[in-house]
């Protein structure tokens, strides 16, 4: 321990110790240094020994009462839990300064530096430094045992969406990752037709739904079930269930709306094409580019599904592409001004070429098709589909083809030469199968082709990629993201309680 005074300016002159004789500056107690340590100690009460409790699991520190701190070695936050076990005791004197003393990490002791004043006999001021010693004792977090013990939620949000592909959830996931919806979450596991987010609070599960009414077109129902119940203090337990169900209509899908809804949208033609979900649904109607927004509330007021499923588009050859003239356009409002009204002569791709028929149809994509480009589109004349909607309409409203996007290069083509990739929240919702694998790659290639539909995403490098040569890789007539869209993939070890957390994997 060190003990000084605080002198007065402008003293001159020695004294004698009233204790023992030494010479000494005067001071208000008239004794030295030394006799002063033998009869008052400043630091009486406050406690030189503590115990601090920390989760392996988690790392994080105990602050009493049941408060859990994350906190790095000599951090502010450790030594504020560390002023805090000291209790009272330093409500009796004024504390100058705080710190921490070197320790070897592994020795699970903490030692603090404290620098405190206390005014003693007659009025003297004695400064006095000294240091405590924590001693780290392993100890599970409530939220950590709950995890262990397999009885660690008490909120769930059960996204779903009935369809047969993934591609709305790969998207979700990045739109999640990227705003940080994801904090406080215990466990993330697909499941049948969508994803289970766990949470310890429910609040944090409300701020997910929250979130998720934002972004994708969806509605929610709330449920409630009784853990436990104190009788004498009448406490429920409860564990809450949100079910988020989105509406089952995607990117580049047909629809038949029905009557009472497309006149509603400006008397749209029924029979159009979604290009676009955000939280509504865009379509536009590909004979005359009337565009018109599906809101939640419409949805489910007027229900409605896709004609066809994107594994039953077929591919087509275009022969001949004449745009349409600004007087031959149907005079309809509101109408898009990204896509350009074209008429199309095409011809189906068999297992053995061409076909001998050829269909001459109106489309949106006039922009981007020349002759000789491959498209994907859906043929009517030989259909058999079980729609109720679409069997009410006449058979003059229905045209032979439809197309809906573009065929840009081979997928093994641009698979290879992809420099990019994208964070996952989990290894367990990317399960290697055909289908997956599949629905991923769409994803991919929509994020490619369309930068409006990629403003939600974190694309990062690939290093692998980048070092292939660029010389046998660049195809203009693909779509590709430019390296200013892409972040760097740094490899910074995270906190395991940070929201991005030890279960972050890379694709």
């Amino acid at each position: 321990m060190e003990y000084t005074f605080e002198s007065k300016p402008g003293t001159t002159g020695f004294i004698l110790c009233c204790q023992c004789g030494t010479q000494i500056e005067p001071n208000p107690s008239n004794m030295c240094v030394a006799c002063l340590r033998t009869q008052v100690d400043i630091t009486e009460g406050i406690p030189k020994q503590g115990v601090l409790y920390f989760c392996r699991n988690c790392e994080r520190y105990l602050q009493p009462p049941n408060h859990w701190v994350a906190a790095q070695l000599e951090s502010r936050e450790l030594l504020s839990v560390c002023l805090k076990k000291l209790g009272g005791g330093l409500k009796t004197v004024r504390l100058i300064d705080a710190g921490f003393v070197w320790t070897e990490p592994h020795s699970q002791r903490i030692k603090t530096k404290l620098t405190v004043q206390k005014e003693v006999l007659n009025g003297a001021v004695l400064q006095q430094v000294f240091v405590v010693e924590f001693i780290v004792k392993n100890h599970m977090c409530d939220d950590c045992h709950r995890v262990e013990a397999k009885d660690f939620w008490r909120a769930c949000v059960q996204i779903r969406q009935k369809t047969k592909h993934k591609k709305t959830f790969y998207y979700l996931e990045q739109i999640i990752m990227k705003h940080k919806a994801h904090v406080n979450t215990v466990n993330i596991k697909p499941c049948h037709e969508g994803l289970d987010f766990f949470y310890i609070q429910p609040q944090d599960a409300r701020k997910l739904v929250d979130f998720l009414n934002t972004v994708v077109p969806c509605r929610t129902q709330t449920a409630e079930e009784l853990i436990s119940h104190d009788i004498h203090n009448n406490t429920f337990n409860y564990k809450h269930t949100f079910s988020v169900e989105i509406i089952p209509i995607c990117k580049d899908n047909i629809v038949c709306l029905p009557p009472k809804l497309a006149q509603t949208l400006g008397n749209i033609n029924p029979l159009s094409l979604c290009y676009k979900v955000t939280n509504t649904i865009h379509v536009i109607d590909p004979t005359s580019l009337q565009v018109a927004e599906v809101k939640c509330q419409q949805y489910w007021r007027y229900p409605f599904l896709n004609v066809c499923e994107p594994k039953q588009l077929v591919e087509f050859m275009v022969i001949d592409v004449e745009i349409v003239a600004d007087k031959d356009k149907p005079n309809k409002t509101p109408v898009s001004h990204k896509h350009v009204l074209a008429n199309v002569c095409v011809n189906q791709v068999t297992s053995t070429g061409l076909s001998d028929q050829q269909y001459f149809c109106r489309t949106h994509l006039g922009h981007l098709l020349h002759p000789g480009d491959s498209v994907l589109g859906f043929n009517f004349t030989n259909c058999n589909l079980n729609h109720a909607e679409f069997d009410k309409m006449k058979a003059d409203k229905i045209p032979d083809v439809m197309l809906v996007k573009k065929i840009f290069g081979n997928k093994n083509s641009r698979n290879k030469k992809r420099k990019w990739k994208l964070k996952h929240l989990h290894d367990d919702l990317h399960a290697d199968t055909s289908s997956n694998e599949r629905d991923y790659t769409d994803f991919l290639e929509d994020l490619e082709e369309d930068e409006a539909f990629r403003k939600n995403v974190d694309i990062y490098k690939d290093a692998d990629k980048l070092a292939v040569d660029a010389d046998d890789t660049d195809d203009e007539e693909c779509p590709q993201i430019s390296l200013q869209e892409m972040l760097d993939d740094l490899h910074i070890s995270t906190d395991a309680t940070g929201p991005d957390g030890a279960d972050m994997m890379m694709d």
